[in-house]
Formats: structure tokens, C-alpha cells, sequence
């Protein structure tokens, strides 16, 4: 005989709380630091956020759109931060070009800022970056180039002031090869923490890091310009 016991109803779910899509965005951004977005699945977000999959979907509606919130969440400030920078260093410099170094110091200080506040995400954060630039997935890319184009087309413009014996392409490349160093350097990758150990006393030194840094994107960025690589010759050990 049927059961004449009533159904057992789903506990409800506020979906419409501020504090439920805060702990989803909280727990998707430790998780896809961590694993990365394609490792992370929807199963282990709902868990790790104490909520179910209807919370998710009614925020964010897919898990592309919740990646695209996290990163929105801490890089809206950040790239504001490197906008005013950049701004104040254009007004000081007045018809002069602003110098290189002042440029890098302007994508470079908002994101050590960062990486010191934990309240912002921090270096957790600053990894989850990391990740992003390196991750494989045509919409995060398409994502950072189509929501920070203003940014990097203002970069773009001072750069090409302050190297004027640089075209706008071989530019484009250079800059490619800025974002490349800094993400890796701030992904927290295995080769990174090899050197760390290598010189313990530089352990989770931020600043000392992107002091680093810097002259080594300045003189990659100043270097000659590159020649028609077609004629270049690949010289062998022998």
C-alpha cells in the first residue's frame, strides 16, 4: 500500500539575500583559486556555500557568469585604482610623456595594494588572477578583453608615448609579455615557490617581489625594436 505519510517538502532557500550570494561568491573564489574554473564544480560550490543549486542559479545563472562575478568583485577597483594613477601621472607630466617606469608603477602599486588587503581577497585573489590570464577558456578571455578594454587602451596610448620607437603592434606584443610575467608571478605557481624556498627570507614579500619585477618589465619594454623576425636566425650550440 502507498505511503500515507505527506511528502517531504525542500527546506526553503533565500534566494533573495544579500548574505546568500555574498557566501556563494566568497566560496566560488577560494574554490576556483584553488582547482581552477573547469575543476570546480557546481557540486562543491553549492557545499563549500552552504547553499543548493536553485541560490546559484537565481544569482549568477551559470557558473561562467559567477567566474565573470569574481573577478568583477575585486578588478573593478583594482583597474579604477591604476586608472586614477595614471591619470594623476598624465596631469603631472603635463605634454610630456609619462616615463615608463611611472606606467608599470601604475598597473604595478594597485595590485600589490591588493595583495596586502585581505578584506579585497588578497593574494588568494591575486592568484585567482593569475589563473585567469593562464586558463584556456575563450570567454574568460574574451571576458577581460571586452569589460577592461578603456584600461588597457589608455595603458596602450602612454606606453606608445613613452616608446615612440615602438609600433603600435610590437607594443600590443610587449604589453602581452607584461601580463604574462605578472600573472605568473603572482599565481602562486610551483616554480614561484621553489624560488621562495631557495631565498626564505623573501617569503611572502610583496613589495620586495614587484621591485623585482619592475626593472625587468622596464628593460623588456625599452628594448630595440625587433626586426622582421623572419630574417632572424636560430643560432645553435655547436
Amino acid at each position: 500500500m502507498p505511503s500515507s505519510r505527506p511528502a517531504r517538502k525542500a527546506a526553503p532557500v533565500d534566494t533573495t539575500s544579500q548574505d546568500t550570494k555574498s557566501r556563494i561568491i566568497d566560496a566560488a573564489e577560494s574554490l576556483f583559486m584553488e582547482h581552477g574554473f573547469e575543476a570546480t564544480s557546481l557540486r562543491s560550490l553549492t557545499s563549500a556555500a552552504s547553499v543548493n543549486l536553485a541560490a546559484v542559479n537565481y544569482h549568477f545563472g551559470s557558473k561562467e557568469e559567477l567566474f565573470q562575478a569574481v573577478l568583477t568583485r575585486r578588478l573593478d577597483p583594482m583597474n579604477q585604482e591604476r586608472i586614477d594613477l595614471l591619470t594623476r601621472f598624465e596631469k603631472d607630466a603635463g605634454e610630456k610623456p609619462v616615463s615608463c617606469e611611472k606606467l608599470i608603477s601604475a598597473m604595478l602599486i594597485p595590485a600589490l595594494r591588493l595583495a596586502r588587503d585581505e578584506k579585497r581577497g588578497g593574494k588568494h585573489f591575486l592568484r585567482l588572477l593569475g589563473r585567469a590570464y593562464a586558463d584556456p577558456a575563450p570567454f574568460i578571455r574574451h571576458f577581460l578583453s571586452a569589460n577592461y578594454a578603456e584600461m588597457i587602451a589608455r595603458f596602450k596610448d602612454a606606453f606608445l608615448k613613452a616608446l615612440p620607437h615602438l609600433t603600435r603592434q610590437e607594443l600590443t606584443w610587449r604589453l602581452h609579455f607584461v601580463m604574462g610575467a605578472l600573472s605568473y608571478t603572482v599565481s602562486g605557481t610551483d616554480a614561484l615557490k621553489l624560488l621562495q624556498q631557495a631565498m626564505p627570507h623573501e617569503r611572502d614579500n610583496d613589495e620586495l617581489l614587484i621591485q623585482r619585477l619592475a626593472p625587468f618589465l622596464v628593460a623588456g619594454l625599452k628594448a630595440p625594436a625587433v626586426g622582421d623576425t623572419r630574417k632572424l636566425e636560430l643560432v645553435s650550440g655547436d
